[in-house]
């Protein structure tokens, strides 16, 4: 049950900084034809993700429940992009290159196909 609150509160506040930090991200660069909000929270969620997992590799740095906290409940809801990459990071580091270059063409491929199959579904309502 711990752990549950502690994914909640977190992707409570994820969930939050997201919105407030692609709202900041629009405000300030103006730019209308790309999104900047989207690309901003994932590109600093995946800086996040690797100093923190890096502090916890190499320094033990956390608890258990402080990395499920961090990693899954805010980061979790600020992007789940952040998440992605570090998994494909650890499969490079790991030299497990063809299961990298998977899932980066299966979840970005993929992904996009499900997005434009759900449209169209949405369509036919």
């Amino acid at each position: 049950m711990t752990k549950l609150l502690l994914i909640g509160f977190g992707g409570f506040l994820g969930a939050i900084a997201r919105y407030w930090l692609s709202g900041l991200a629009h405000r300030i660069t103006h730019i209308s034809m790309f999104p900047i909000g989207t690309f901003t929270v994932n590109i600093l969620g995946c800086l996040i993700i690797g100093f923190l997992a890096s502090l916890v590799e190499t320094h033990n740095m956390f608890s258990p429940n402080m990395r499920i906290f961090l990693m899954i409940g805010i980061l979790g809801a600020f992007t789940t992009f952040s998440t992605f990459s570090l998994e494909t990071f650890q499969l490079i580091r790991d030299s497990q290159f063809i299961l990298a270059g998977f899932n980066v063409i299966l979840q970005v491929v993929i992904g996009f196909l499900a997005v434009w199959g759900g449209w169209l579904a949405g369509q036919w309502m």
